[in-house]
Parts: structure tokens; C-alpha cells; sequence
């Protein structure tokens, strides 16, 4: 049905950049994630060297109690080396054989003490170095982390540009209300909303009278003020969560859930009551439709037309004798 009014706006494209920052976002989050998977071996890696450097000290310290013990028996031995040699002097040959062979046995003693004592002290070193690689481990997971949340904090920052981007493409320049495109989004939701609750919603489409006359006569931006002057009136009047559109041109849309047709009749009354009084000394047109069950909104936007057809032909009728 041709409609003589304002072109209609189109959809508004997504800003550019918009997607490129959210795949940024999901991409530095992938890269915490393995930074992080990458701290936790290193972690698990010192542990373990730390477990090692442990196990090589209680080596070391048994090898020195052997040691001990070893130089304890060649003392023994000594002992009796001595003994031997003044107590049995006729004997000095087979003592001294005996002698000899207690002190050979304890100089191989300490020698093996020399030895255990070395490896002691070479554990102790694996150890150290152990404990100092897991330490360096530990650091480079305490990196990673740092730099895993550095990510994840520009990712918040990326995707936080991303939905203030979208808000931008949404809503109108001039009105400060829904774009066509955004708002017919957000119109499936109400129109969604209210069949799941069971209740009513009522959809006004609002003409502004006159738009292209206050063009040509005052300029475009005398026109501009009459759109915003009428924007803020069907703000004014319907409550802060109703939904209100910029259709087209000169069109509005406004979903408002949870009232009858009656109730929304007197609500939208009042529009043209406040813009007789403001600086403009504008008038809308509306046309008023309530959601039928299983209606689709294509269907319901067009009833909605009919009504406003309807309200402009009773404006422009003359007037009865």
C-alpha cells in the first residue's frame, strides 16, 4: 500500500572493526589459557626437582653416616693395631701383619668415606641447581600469568569498545531512540517476551504531520527539531522500558507491553496534547494494534499501518454541519 511519506531508513551495517575486536578478544583468551597450561608444568617440573634435590640430600646424608661409621671402625682398628704391636712384641710379625692389614683396610675405609663424602656433596650440588631451575621455573609461570591476564584485560577492553561500537550502530543520531534495523531486534524480543508471559502488548505506529511541508517551508533543520521535539514527547509520555523506533522518515514504532489497547489509547492521547505545546506546535498521527495469538509481527506492524491511515483520514475529513 503506498504510504506518500518519508523514505524509509535501512539497516544500519555493524561498525567496522567490531567483529575483528571480538575475534581479538577470543584469540588473546586462547593464549592466557595455554600461558597458564604452561605455568603449571613448569610448576610441576620444579616440584619434581625439588622431590630430586631432596632424595640426593638423604643420600648424602646416609653416605656421610657410613662414613662416620668407617672412620669410627679404622679408629677401632687402629686401636688394635696398637694394642697388639706392645702387648705381643714376640709376636712382631705376625702382629704387624695384622697391624698392616687393619690399616689397609681402614685407610680403604677412608677412602671410600672420601668417596661417599664427595658424592654427598656432588647430590648436594644437583640439589641446588634443582632447586634453582625450579625456581626460575616458578618465575617464568608467574610471567606467563602476568601476561595471561594483561590478555584477558585487553580482551574485556576489546569486546567492551566491541558492544559500545554496537550501541553507536543502534540507535539513532538525531532522536536518541532505536534504529530500524536494532529496534525491530529488540521488538522480536518484547513481541517474544509477552507471549511466553501471557500478556498484552500494544504497538503504536506514530506519524509526524507535516514533516516534508516543515521542510520545504522552514528548512530540514526545523524539521530536525520536530523529530526530536517528538521523540522526547514519546519518551515523556510511555514508561522508560517501552521500546521506541525510528521506522522511517517521519515514522515511529513504540511496543508497549503489559497494557490493553484502551489503556494505550489514553497513554498516546496525550502525545499530541504535549506537542500543541511545545515550541514546534507539532502532531502525530497513530495507529494503535494489540497483539493477537500467534500473530506474526510483519502482521501486526501492518494492522498497526491501518490504524494510522485511519486516524490521518479522520484529520484530514471536514468537519460535519
Amino acid at each position: 500500500m503506498p504510504r506518500g511519506r518519508g523514505a524509509q531508513q535501512t539497516k544500519e551495517p555493524p561498525p567496522p572493526g567490531a567483529h575483528a575486536r571480538d575475534e581479538a578478544g577470543d584469540q588473546r583468551d586462547k593464549a592466557a589459557g595455554q600461558r597458564d597450561q604452561v605455568a603449571e608444568q613448569r610448576d610441576d617440573a620444579g616440584d619434581q626437582r625439588d622431590e630430586a634435590g631432596d632424595s640426593r640430600d638423604d643420600a648424602g646424608d646416609q653416605r656421610d653416616h657410613a662414613a662416620e661409621q668407617r672412620d669410627q671402625a679404622a679408629e677401632a682398628r687402629d686401636d688394635i693395631a696398637e694394642k697388639s704391636e706392645a702387648a705381643i712384641r714376640a709376636r712382631i710379625m705376625e702382629v704387624f701383619d695384622r697391624s698392616a692389614l687393619a690399616r689397609r683396610e681402614a685407610a680403604s675405609d677412608r677412602n671410600r668415606s672420601s668417596q661417599d663424602r664427595k658424592a654427598g656433596a656432588s647430590g648436594r650440588t644437583d640439589a641446588e641447581l634443582d632447586r634453582s631451575t625450579a625456581l626460575a621455573d616458578r618465575g617464568a609461570g608467574a610471567s606467563e600469568r602476568t601476561e595471561a591476564e594483561l590478555d584477558r584485560t585487553t580482551a574485556l577492553a576489546d569486546r567492551g569498545a566491541s558492544a559500545g561500537d554496537r550501541a553507536d550502530a543502534s540507535i539513532d543520531d538525531l532522536t536518541g531512540v532505536y534504529l530500524r534495523g536494532a529496534g525491530s531486534v529488540e521488538l522480536e524480543r518484547d513481541i517474544a517476551r509477552a507471549r511466553r508471559d501471557q500478556l498484552p502488548l500494544v504497538l503504536a505506529f506514530v506519524d509526524v504531520d507535516g514533516l516534508k511541508a516543515t521542510n520545504d517551508s522552514h528548512g530540514h533543520a526545523a524539521g530536525d527539531r520536530l523529530l526530536l521535539e517528538v521523540a522526547k514527547t514519546l519518551r515523556a509520555t510511555l514508561r522508560p522500558y517501552d521500546l521506541i523506533i525510528r521506522y522511517g522518515g517521519d515514522e515511529f514504532l513504540c511496543a508497549i507491553p503489559t497494557i490493553d489497547l484502551t489503556e494505550a489509547t489514553i497513554r498516546l492521547g496525550l502525545v499530541n496534547a504535549a506537542l500543541a505545546a511545545a515550541p514546534e506546535h507539532g502532531s502525530v498521527s497513530i495507529g494503535l494494534a494489540q497483539l493477537r495469538p500467534d500473530e506474526s509481527t510483519e502482521a501486526l506492524i501492518a494492522r498497526a499501518d491501518v490504524a494510522l491511515y485511519a486516524d490521518r483520514g479522520r484529520k484530514r475529513a471536514p468537519a460535519s454541519s
